[in-house]
């Protein structure tokens, strides 16, 4: 593999690489990397953990350390990232590139005090990481100008998508010439509508780069799946694994908010040092949450699919899936948390009734069959048969004319009830950046 010295990078940014411990690119950043210094837009689809933080901040402060400004008074690139967490992640990583050099840059994300955050904009930094919904603000408060900006990049775009941003992504685009512009449009897959929607709107024929199938599972990872018979099952199964591994640090996650703070008190009455973490924590306590986890002062961090995504923890060495998720993808950012930058990790999901139809869909996105460990002394009566037959029955089940008319009186009534635009419909919350423009079901 070519080492960093070959990209013709500037000698400030190799001693970085130096000081960080790290010798040769990974084949995302060996690929992205000459492209963007190119000038060519970049349509780049990478897993979890292969290093796309650095395949477009190396490239973007190349630029910035060898080239004049567009503007004196613009940012020169904005960093966009789909939550907070995400945010200080990339912007943690810049502050150590930009260190011993002039260029200055913010954190502009949700939740956050939007004067104070008015007062780093007048000092015209020219890179800024943000929360997109936050920074659309500060343009529609004419706080921020981005005629000038040269670099947009989106990391996570997809995840962008599914917390209810494009609008916000289109603001930002038109406000920035697209003439002068190149833009990163960084995801986990491209195969979705929106997303080859989404670059066809903001990217100029992009340079497409695929550096491995989000489809194959994680050479890194070596991934268990157990059967379990009900909640009692699971956690006795979570128990042996918790008291039989190796563990420095692990990541649990749960379906709901409920499950979240009820598991987090049963790690603690076990004996292990367990916190839990959700979106209904205000944002200064999931800081608190985030900082002790981060700093190794909690071994174990419960929490829902809030942190499946943006977190980069070298010591996470077991992801435990004690609900599995509903959709497939999500299975892959959350077993990415572990098995990090060349190192081995484990996941383990428990697989009950209610988990059995997101395994059949993640089955599907393998394209194989799930095999199942065993342990001798908690083994499953559940087998997933009686699930399947139950399906079937429901699927084929026809409906009587007395239900058909029933059912269709009742839609007819509900067309006819007024909605009011200012009461939210029930399970439904703001979503977890802060800024977030539309519903989302609750966890």
């Amino acid at each position: 593999m070519t080492p960093f010295a070959e990209l013709s990078l500037d000698p400030r940014l190799l001693r970085s690489m130096q000081h960080l411990g790290f010798s040769r690119p990974t084949e995302i950043q060996q690929e992205a990397i000459p492209a963007v210094l190119s000038g060519k837009d970049l349509l780049v689809s990478s897993r979890t953990g292969s290093g796309k933080t650095l395949a477009y901040l190396l490239p973007m402060m190349q630029r910035m350390l060898k080239s004049k400004p567009l503007s004196q008074k613009d940012a020169r690139a904005l960093i966009l990232a789909p939550t907070r967490e995400l945010a200080k992640q990339v912007y943690g990583q810049l502050r150590l590139l930009v260190a011993n050099t002039r260029i200055n840059a913010a954190l502009i994300i949700g939740g956050e005090n939007f004067n104070d955050q008015e007062k780093q904009l007048k000092r015209q930094p020219q890179v800024i990481v943000a929360t997109p919904g936050r920074f659309a603000d500060h343009l529609s408060h004419r706080s921020v100008f981005v005629e000038g900006l040269e670099l947009l990049i989106l990391d996570e775009a997809d995840r962008m998508l599914d917390l209810g941003f494009a609008s916000q992504l289109l603001t930002i685009h038109k406000a920035a010439s697209h003439r002068l512009r190149q833009t990163l449009l960084f995801s986990a897959t491209l195969d979705q509508i929106d997303i080859n929607e989404l670059a066809l709107a903001l990217l100029n024929r992009p340079h497409r780069i695929t550096t491995d199938d989000a489809h194959q599972q994680h050479a890194d990872i070596k991934q268990h799946f157990y059967l379990c018979d009900h909640l009692s099952h699971k956690e006795a199964i979570l128990e042996y694994h918790l008291k039989q591994e190796a563990l420095k640090q692990v990541i649990i996650f749960t379906a709901t908010r409920a499950d979240t703070d009820r598991l987090a008190l049963w790690c603690q009455q076990q004996g292990f040092q367990a916190i839990g973490l959700s979106g209904q924590l205000s944002q200064s306590k999931r800081n608190a949450v985030m900082q002790d986890f981060a700093r190794g002062n909690v071994q174990i961090l419960i929490t829902t699919d809030v942190a499946s995504r943006g977190l980069d923890l070298l010591q996470v060495s077991h992801v435990i899936n004690f609900d599995l998720p509903k959709f497939a993808e999500e299975y892959v950012h959350r077993v990415g948390r572990t098995g990090r930058a060349g190192m081995q990790g484990k996941a383990i999901s428990l697989v009950g009734p209610k988990d059995w139809s997101s395994l059949q869909l993640l089955e599907a996105f393998f394209h194989k069959p799930i095999q199942f460990d065993v342990i001798e002394s908690l083994p499953a009566s559940f087998t997933g048969k009686a699930v399947a037959k139950k399906a079937v029955k429901v699927s084929v089940k026809q409906k009587t004319p007395a239900e058909k008319s029933k059912s269709t009186k009742a839609k007819r009534n509900t067309k006819d009830q007024p909605v009011r635009p200012d009461k939210k419909p029930k399970g439904y919350s703001a979503g977890d950046d802060g800024d977030i423009p539309v519903l989302r079901k609750k966890n």
